[in-house]
């Protein structure tokens, strides 16, 4: 397991916060029960952050006919829908919510080029209602196979996440489970399907980013 690119420019920042509030403390409640309390929360804390960063070592098997869940997190919606923002047609949208405890790395969910992405800014509705996937803040990343398929992730901002970090271009090259991007604290990604596809998952299902086959193709 390592930390993140994301947490290694956050983590010393968090951490100089945490230490002048530790000095405050000590300063002016060392003499009584509450600052113990206050100085475990504060170690806790360190460890959620640091926690939250960790990327872990993950094998990837690739698999041109699989669909691989871009992030870790619970299967929150699966359902036919019109995308009207790239496609303009019918496709199968499956939704992963990402909580705070999840690894937050992204991953594609397939190898191909990189032909679309596009930032749009919205709203921060927590992550796990169904208005977020249209009204919330997103970046929309399309990977298209070499047989010509194309398979839209979109990540999606929460109540409280307010960066989405996505590090492809239109014309880079990403082969199945490599990372291609990052989102702050509690959020979503939205995997829209060819209508065709076979659904591998379930509602509520557990997804682990680059290990869970959403569809096969």
């Amino acid at each position: 397991m390592r930390i993140h690119r994301e947490g290694i420019k956050i983590i010393p920042i968090a951490f100089f916060f945490l230490a002048v509030l530790d000095a405050l403390v000590y300063f002016f409640l060392k003499e009584y029960l509450i600052f113990y309390f206050l100085m475990v929360a504060s170690l806790v804390l360190a460890a959620l952050i640091v926690f939250f960063f960790r990327v872990p070592n993950r094998k990837i098997e690739l698999n041109e006919t699989h669909v691989l869940a871009p992030a870790d997190g619970d299967i929150v919606a699966i359902e036919p829908l019109y995308e009207k923002d790239y496609f303009k047609d019918e496709r199968i949208q499956v939704s992963i919510f990402m909580s705070p405890l999840n690894v937050h790395q992204n991953r594609a969910p397939v190898s191909g080029e990189v032909v679309y992405v596009h930032h749009k800014n919205g709203r921060f509705y927590p992550a796990f209602i169904a208005k977020s996937s249209e009204e919330n803040e997103r970046c929309s990343t399309v990977f298209k196979m070499k047989d010509g398929t194309q398979i839209l992730s979109r990540q999606i901002a929460g109540a409280v996440a307010r960066r989405i970090a996505n590090y492809k271009k239109p014309g880079d090259f990403v082969v199945q489970g490599q990372e291609y991007g990052f989102i702050r604290f509690g959020s979503r990604v939205d995997v829209f399907l060819p209508a065709d596809a076979k659904i591998n998952v379930s509602l509520h299902q557990k997804s682990i980013g680059g290990k869970t086959i959403l569809a096969t193709l």
